[in-house]
């Protein structure tokens, strides 16, 4: 039981974290091109996290699943530069609709990949929090662009991070090294790309970077715990909660009120969300007691 409250509280701190990201790429991305965003950010990520690894920080940078570490990077890389390119083709709703996609297809990929099939109820609870994805496009999405495609890919890869995630931290506790491997390996492909579109930053924006990467630093750490505390399928519907932080940034940063059909979307996803976790430590008293 407190293992799965644990896990929730580190998701809705992943999920906070995550948000206030989303916004400062919201702030400065217009003027710069995805690989210097990426580049400077995952390098000041993996400087804060060799930082903390010699300062005596759990794990280590070293790992024993080194196979599945490097599909987890390939797999950022793709998903980071994925949405890049989604949030500037699509509005933000179209995305996140996308982005609710992503319990349902760790829901569908778990039991293959991490043998944790949902339980029945489980699949219902997930149904709820995808019918609350919905009613936050009250528009719907509109006719099928490459902007939808790119936002599916970064679905489907960014589940496949998240599971290979909670697969190394089934096996070893190196959360340390689940935030160092998948940047160094942004900063080194965008890096690459970064002589032909670097453009002069401001210290202001320079400064927003920074926040950006302490952000992005603080939200994989917290996600790599709760990964090893809760399985996938019930970790990334919970990650739906970002919706709620959205709102309240949209609100308070940009002065946009939600709409009725928003507001009753964010309180399914959150119901959706508790509901798999009460599910799930209710799961977990029977087995401690058996």
């Amino acid at each position: 039981m407190r293992g799965a409250v644990l896990g929730a509280v580190l998701i809705v701190l992943y999920t906070g974290m995550m948000a206030s990201a989303d916004g400062i790429t919201k702030l400065i991305a217009g003027g710069y091109a995805a690989p210097q965003l990426f580049a400077i950010s995952a390098l000041m990520v993996c400087a804060f996290t060799m930082a903390v690894a010699r300062s005596g920080g759990e794990g280590g940078l070293r790992v024993r699943s080194g196979g599945v570490m490097a599909i987890r990077a390939v797999l950022t890389v793709i998903a980071s530069l994925a949405f890049f390119q989604a949030f500037r083709l699509l509005p933000f709703a179209d995305v996140f609709l996308f982005i609710g996609l992503i319990p349902l297809i760790a829901a569908a990929l778990s039991g293959p990949f991490l043998k944790e099939a949902p339980r029945p109820l489980a699949w219902v609870a997930l149904s709820v929090g995808a019918g609350g994805i919905l009613f936050l496009m009250p528009g719907g999405v509109s006719a099928a662009q490459a902007g939808h495609a790119w936002a599916l890919l970064a679905a489907v890869t960014g589940t496949g991070s998240m599971l290979a995630a909670r697969y190394i931290a089934k096996q070893e506790r190196v959360p340390l090294a689940q935030v160092f491997w998948p940047n160094l390996a942004l900063m080194l492909a965008m890096g690459l790309a970064l002589p032909f579109v670097w453009q002069p930053m401001s210290l202001a924006d320079l400064g927003w970077v920074a926040a950006y990467a302490v952000f992005l630093f603080g939200a994989r750490y917290v996600s790599a715990e709760a990964f090893r505390l809760l399985p996938a399928y019930v970790a990334t519907p919970l990650m739906n909660l970002q919706f709620v932080w959205m709102v309240a940034i949209g609100l308070f940063a940009f002065g946009e009120v939600p709409s009725a059909g928003t507001v009753l979307g964010v309180m399914l996803v959150i119901a959706s969300g508790f509901w798999l976790i009460f599910e799930e430590s209710v799961a977990r008293g029977k087995t401690a007691r058996a």
